[in-house]
């Protein structure tokens, strides 16, 4: 499975159906994304979810947190938040 990390994706299936998260890693053991919100879904425990259950909204958002993130450096929530929150504002307008 290819490093998907920094990619921005919505929840296809599940409870959290519709939701935007962010890949903050990759199970490569288990074939599953590593998804955090930094409310819902901190980035200390984040949720796995199979590639098949989220389509990706963008894969090259150009954030300061994602490049951190891209780098491997650790990301807090409210860095997630924010850059989720920025995200979805620039994809309304």
């Amino acid at each position: 499975m290819r490093d998907y990390t920094g990619w921005i994706v919505r929840a296809a299936a599940g409870r959290d159906k519709g939701g935007v998260f962010c890949v903050v890693g990759v199970d490569q053991e288990q074939n599953r994304l590593l998804l955090a919100d930094g409310k819902r879904r901190k980035a200390a425990k984040p949720k796995q979810k199979k590639l098949g259950h989220v389509e990706p909204l963008s894969h090259q958002y150009d954030h300061p947190a994602i490049e951190k993130l891209k780098q491997g450096q650790a990301l807090t929530d409210k860095e997630l938040r924010r850059t989720l929150a920025a995200f979805c504002s620039e994809m309304e307008a």
